[in-house]
């Protein structure tokens, strides 16, 4: 009788646990990334897929790397095209691309933005990293820039997205702030950082622009030399900021999810709410860690206000730069 108590207790427990896990109106998701893989939007997608499966929050997530016009041709998909439960990671380069009217892939969708679709909640935020590969002679960023001003053209910068994007802006406001004009800076897009990493590598390029979390699994072949945050991170503790060496250039950039306008409340609500609870959870702190990503959690409404206040910002910095 004991035993049968005690097996009738734990079934009631995990069964209470089950359902508090599994509360939302959806059990998958499927993911749309606006570049390849390697890239900031693919580890912020793939990384909140798995800590909400391992979580317990969705049964599957799916992945779909849809590469094109800096983002554009997904966000044209979603906008078109995106079936049930569908999102799309994006960050400030969906705002930067509103600013500067970049025009969608499909035919009369016109100059797309963040307007066009549902922003769901931005869940973290990635500081800018500037890298060199192991063994270059330069050691920080004063070393780059003392070999840009001896020669300007033997200092070539990698990104894994287009010019005017959140990657050349990090090495833009980089250079600047050593007082280089920042349009003199020779920038080579590529697409999405894996490739941006294989071009620093194979030494097309003498250095590279990117999100600190894209750099965090390739510790053991380049050298992170400056970073936008205000103080070190605890998670990259060798990785020395930039204003430590002279340079006060700060910036983090949020990333996010959105949702067609044809979305459901339920569903949107839901997903909204998932994406909060989940950054409670051992699972997402795993990831989390790995990247050194700032917890952000911004839904809704927040987020809304948070994106057109951004818009504002961005478009005077970008002016400041002479991007637009």
């Amino acid at each position: 009788m004991k035993l049968f108590k005690s097996i009738i207790s734990v079934l009631f427990s995990a069964a209470l646990l089950l359902s508090a896990t599994n509360s939302f109106a959806i059990d998958k998701l499927h993911f749309i990334i606006g570049g390849g893989a390697g890239g900031g939007w693919d580890g912020t997608a793939r990384g909140t897929g798995e800590a909400l499966t391992k979580a317990g929050f969705l049964k599957s997530a799916s992945y779909e790397n849809m590469s094109g016009g800096g983002g554009g041709k997904a966000l044209a998909y979603l906008i078109n095209n995106a079936p049930e439960n569908t999102v799309l990671v994006q960050s400030t380069p969906l705002v930067l691309r509103s600013i500067t009217r970049h025009k969608g892939y499909v035919k009369g969708t016109g100059t797309l933005s963040y307007k066009d679709v549902l922003p769901i909640a931005g869940v973290i935020g990635d500081y800018g990293a500037i890298a060199v590969a192991k063994d270059s002679p330069y050691n920080n960023f004063s070393d780059v820039v003392a070999a840009y001003k001896a020669d300007p053209s033997s200092v070539k910068m990698a990104g894994g997205s287009v010019r005017g994007s959140m990657d050349h802006l990090i090495g833009a406001l980089a250079f600047q702030a050593a007082g280089a004009n920042p349009n003199d800076v020779i920038y080579v897009p590529y697409d999405a950082g894996g490739k941006a990493l294989a071009g620093l590598l194979s030494g097309e390029t003498q250095i590279i622009s990117t999100g600190l979390g894209e750099l965090m699994g390739a510790r053991d072949q380049v050298k992170i030399i400056g970073i936008t945050a205000p103080d070190r991170v605890a998670d990259a503790p060798d990785a020395p900021t930039l204003k430590e060496q002279g340079f006060d250039v700060q910036f983090v950039n949020w990333r996010g999810f959105f949702a067609p306008k044809s979305m459901e409340g339920a569903d949107y609500y839901a997903i909204a709410k998932m994406l909060g609870e989940v950054q409670k959870t051992p699972e997402w702190e795993a990831v989390r860690k790995r990247n050194a990503w700032v917890n952000i959690y911004n839904p809704g409404t927040k987020f809304d206000k948070f994106l057109l206040q951004q818009t504002e910002e961005m478009t005077a910095l970008m002016k400041k730069l002479g991007v637009i």
